[in-house]
């Protein structure tokens, strides 16, 4: 249901994408959650575009803590060589999917290994952007 919702607006995007993945979960927290929740969203809305759904594109190198509460340089350190990709992303357009960002910490770990496996391009879709503390009272 939200993927048909993201539908248009993706689609107003114009990307020129070879493959989607999604942000992958660590195994515990998926082990323990059942499910990758932007799995959830990723693969219809892959179907609606058209793209190759790829989820094993990326894969979690190292289990990471929880994110929430940590600072902007905090979040960049646990995300720290969290990911690594496959060769065969070489020479691609590859859009990364995950739910939330609010630093940009995880999709830029995921950039950063897709682009060391030879990514021609890399593209982040999330569902949500977290506004910072100081803009919460304007809002």
């Amino acid at each position: 249901m939200l993927a048909a919702e993201m539908l248009p607006f993706t689609r107003e995007l114009g990307w020129k994408i070879d493959m989607m993945t999604p942000v992958p979960l660590g195994k515990q927290r998926k082990r323990k959650r059942g499910y990758n929740q932007v799995a959830m969203i990723a693969i219809p809305l892959s179907l609606g575009m058209e793209w190759k759904y790829a989820p094993r594109a990326l894969m979690r190198r190292k289990e990471t803590r929880s994110q929430v509460g940590l600072t902007y340089e905090e979040r960049r350190a646990n995300m720290h060589c969290a990911f690594e990709a496959k060769r065969w992303v070489s020479g691609k357009s590859v859009l990364v999917m995950d739910d939330v960002s609010t630093t940009g910490s995880t999709l830029s770990a995921a950039a950063e290994a897709l682009y060391q496996s030879g990514a021609r391009d890399v593209y982040a879709l999330t569902v949500a952007r977290a506004l910072p503390h100081h803009d919460l009272a304007a809002a």
